[in-house]
């Protein structure tokens, strides 16, 4: 290598290569924008490339123009690389480093199961699943392949942190990891550690002009975005509104030298903001934008100084001479925030800080402390009850930090989190023991050979599988060994009597809450008929009775004539849509009904 490593990035190295010499699970670094992520990757290369004996990396980023830049980049550090990228132009895989995006991959994943040390996936945050799937394929060549990640925010909408153990060897629970791709962050480059050590540009809350744009009526969809119907109420079609933030961006922006970006909630919002702004110093890129290249290379190069973007450029995109960043709409999450700040965070000539301007709350949302450096990151979760509890694995002792169940907060508790009786013997429930905490299982890790580690597959609540006898989790429908369908058999013969509660065809029998007659004329013959309408606990439905009929005699001898409502009836609807009583007084369908019914059948 030809470069020297700024003090966090050889611990760094130090940190990666000490995990990728002992496991072959996947894992990232948490490096904050602007932490020279083409100088760890040179570093981590150079390191597999020779562990490896001349083996390759592979660099995945989601886009041409991050791979571009990652890739020159790179080349400062003195080393060289390829591209391997249909929308960039080149497909080279010559030297050891490929900088690469993942479809032009995909279609060519023959070139790539051999001869691979690792794939390093950059913004690893939004892991696809065609990323995935070139790993697996990769994987089936070279089951050794190490997966290194890197984000400045490691960290998903409503899943939180996209790995399972931290830095400090900590697990993480359900509340803060969902479902995490990545075994361990090996190790956090913090933008408040580089900000002490003089590696990035320090921010300053710029105060901006009384007008600002109304964002309380805005709420998350499921997908994580915001509603689109109450994004447009917010931010498009305020003139007035619009026109004058932008000229206070304008004015607060006469202090500095370095570029700005204006950030905007839609494309209509950002014409009008284009509207406001100088023509010949301004222009607009949005993830459609045709001449986006030529936008961003006029930017690069000073020819502009006002750049608009929209759902574009929040990460990746690196001129260290931005210096202004302006929120003129409202961000989902802390994660997504941080990475637009980080646009206006690397070090330039004569840039001494740099200066963001929030007209949408976005800062008072997503960091109430002020503190823009250290997000809190939080999973979408039911919230629990309770004060933390320790509770130890008794198979791989890992000291479990769980909620404690609020309805069991008076019990005495053993090492392991069991309620403990006044003999100090534990709870036993139909499940076993009964946990004082909302723990399941065990968020310890255990080594299964060959570089890799399991989680350990204890847990405090579990029934077991009829088929194999492996405890399972007590919500499991199937088992999650043998794929054995394991539900308790009473719950299943409630779900078959609800559902045949819920088909009229079928022959029904249930208790009469309401009955009542009433004389009438039959539409369709003119004579006299008898409706009799029924109320049950499942459906209300009528009949149509004859005089003379044999139907119309049985209810009458039943009903005193009408007077005395039977218990049960007993009936089921006909394919031309009517019903038909079949029976009176007989017992009311229960859930053992259905188990007769089998048996009998």
């Amino acid at each position: 290598m030809t470069f020297s490593p700024r003090p966090y990035q050889a611990k760094c190295h130090e940190k990666l290569t000490e995990y990728l010499r002992s496991s072959v699970e996947p894992c990232l670094i948490d490096a904050a924008p602007a932490a020279g992520k083409s100088h760890l990757i040179a570093m981590i290369a150079d390191f597999l490339y020779k562990v490896s004996n001349g083996k390759r990396v592979l660099c995945l980023a989601p886009s041409r123009e991050l791979v571009l830049q990652n890739a020159e980049k790179f080349k400062l550090t003195g080393e060289a690389c390829s591209i391997f990228s249909a929308s960039a132009g080149a497909k080279s895989t010559r030297h050891k480093v490929v900088f690469a995006t993942p479809l032009t991959v995909k279609n060519a994943i023959s070139r790539f199961k051999d001869g691979y040390a690792g794939v390093v996936v950059d913004e690893c945050h939004g892991i696809t699943p065609t990323i995935r799937d070139i790993i697996e394929q990769m994987r089936e060549r070279n089951p050794m392949l190490r997966v290194i990640g890197f984000s400045g925010t490691p960290f998903k909408l409503g899943d939180g942190y996209i790995y399972r153990i931290g830095p400090d060897g900590r697990s993480l629970g359900e509340d803060v990891s969902k479902n995490p791709y990545f075994l361990k962050c090996v190790h956090r480059v913090s933008a408040r550690e580089m900000l002490d050590q003089g590696f990035i540009t320090p921010m300053k809350i710029g105060a901006t002009g009384h007008e600002q744009y109304d964002t309380s009526g805005l709420h998350l969809n499921r997908m994580g975005q915001w509603n689109a119907d109450e994004v447009d109420r917010a931010f498009v079609g305020h003139g007035r509104k619009t026109a004058a933030i932008v000229a206070d961006v304008v004015e607060k922006s006469r202090g500095y030298d370095g570029g700005v970006m204006l950030f905007a909630a839609t494309v209509r919002h950002a014409h009008e903001i284009m509207a406001s702004l100088p023509p010949s110093l301004s222009a607009l890129v949005t993830g459609e934008s045709e001449n986006r290249k030529e936008t961003i290379k006029a930017y690069r190069e000073r020819r502009i100084r006002y750049l608009v973007s929209v759902g574009t450029l929040t990460t990746g995109f690196d001129v260290a001479h931005t210096q202004v960043i302006a929120l003129l709409r409202k961000t989902e999450s802390a994660a997504l925030l941080q990475q637009i700040l980080g646009r206006a965070w690397r070090l330039d000539d004569g840039k001494e800080y740099s200066v963001c301007l929030d007209y949408a709350g976005n800062l008072e949302s997503h960091f109430p402390d002020g503190d823009i450096y250290n997000p809190v990151i939080k999973a979408s979760m039911k919230k629990e009850a309770g004060k933390p509890l320790t509770a130890v694995c008794p198979d791989c002792q890992y000291q479990n930090s769980f909620s404690c169940q609020e309805q069991y907060k008076d019990y005495p508790v053993d090492e392991n989190g069991y309620c403990l009786d006044v003999f100090g013997a534990r709870v036993e429930t139909e499940y076993g023991p009964m946990p004082a905490h909302h723990g399941r299982r065990c968020f310890g890790y255990v080594s299964v050979g060959a570089g890799k580690l399991d989680r350990c597959s204890y847990r405090w609540s579990g029934k077991p599988c009829p088929e194999c006898q492996e405890p399972n989790d007590i919500a499991a429908r199937y088992c999650y060994v043998c794929k054995a369908e394991i539900v308790d058999p009473n719950e299943k013969l409630r779900g078959e009597f609800k559902a045949m509660k819920r088909d009229p065809h079928l022959p029904q029998c249930d208790e009469v809450l309401a009955m009542e007659c009433k004389a009438t004329i039959s539409a369709r013959s003119g004579k006299e008929t008898l409706r009799v309408d029924w109320v049950t606990p499942y459906r209300q439905f009528s009949v149509w009775l004859f005089p003379g009929s044999p139907e119309h005699k049985r209810f009458m001898d039943v009903t005193d004539n009408g007077n005395v409502k039977p218990k049960t009836v007993g009936y089921r609807k006909t394919d031309d849509r009517f019903f038909k009583v079949h029976s009176y007084n007989l017992p009311a369908d229960e859930v053992e009904t259905i188990d007769i019914v089998r048996r009998a059948g």
